[in-house]
């Protein structure tokens, strides 16, 4: 009291401010500890007035959707998606830094494809690594579009029934449109390699670098899947 009849009322308020922090901090540590030590007895059970406090242990779990219909969604893609695939999605999530959730439609629509057309599902992944890194609004300077860079103006005949407004772009219609390029591709040019070479704008290079890069690409993802198995 004697010290604030020195003290400006503006500088009163600074302190009393600083203050109030200081209590705040105070409080979250000491409910920080409390949490911590009730986490280093969840196993042996909580000691004494601890285990009134905290009757069945803390446990720390991933926050899970609030919706449960969401919840039960992704679910459901996983279990959908081959133990193969599973294991890509996560190798490919690593390496092209994109979310696994963003990225189970594409994996389950390269799946039903690959069963629907008999192409292996990671041939179609290593596709769409090489054309867009994964990325569904890719567009080269000469008009391919999408995860697999297809050229609308050439494949409009091949789109879904229930195609939107900007099919070649969403990502789902992409795969679906861009594998039966690359099945028509192999199945008109009789065999993978040139069928990829085809697919890739460069029929006519006799060094083959395009299906070179996407059967490295595949191998890797092979890999990637072998060494996820075996972990």
């Amino acid at each position: 009291m004697f010290a604030s009849q020195f003290l400006s009322p503006a500088f009163q308020r600074v302190v009393a401010a600083a203050l109030a922090v200081v209590r705040k901090s105070l409080m979250l540590a000491g409910l920080i500890f409390v949490l911590g030590v009730a986490g280093v007895f969840h196993d042996s059970g909580l000691p004494g007035g601890l285990q009134a406090m905290f009757p069945s242990g803390v446990e720390a779990k991933e926050p899970a959707p609030t919706d449960p219909a969401l919840q039960d969604v992704a679910l459901h893609a996983d279990e959908a998606l081959s133990p193969t695939l599973r294991r890509a999605l996560g190798h490919v999530s690593r390496r092209y830094k994109v979310s696994q959730d963003a990225l189970r439609p594409i994996f389950m629509t390269a799946q039903q494809s690959g069963r629907e057309l008999g192409l292996d599902p990671l041939l179609i992944i290593a596709v769409i690594g090489v054309e867009s890194g994964f990325n569904p609004f890719s567009q080269s300077v000469l008009g391919a579009q999408g995860l697999m860079q297809v050229m609308p103006r050439f494949h409009t005949d091949k789109l879904p029934e229930d195609a939107g407004e900007l099919p070649f772009i969403d990502p789902v219609t992409n795969v679906q449109v861009g594998a039966r390029i690359l099945k028509e591709s192999i199945a008109r040019f009789g065999g993978l390699e040139t069928g990829l070479q085809q697919f890739g704008g460069a029929l006519n290079d006799p060094d083959r670098r395009y299906s070179t890069k996407v059967l490295a690409e595949k191998a890797r993802l092979e890999q990637a899947v072998a060494l996820a198995r075996r972990a």
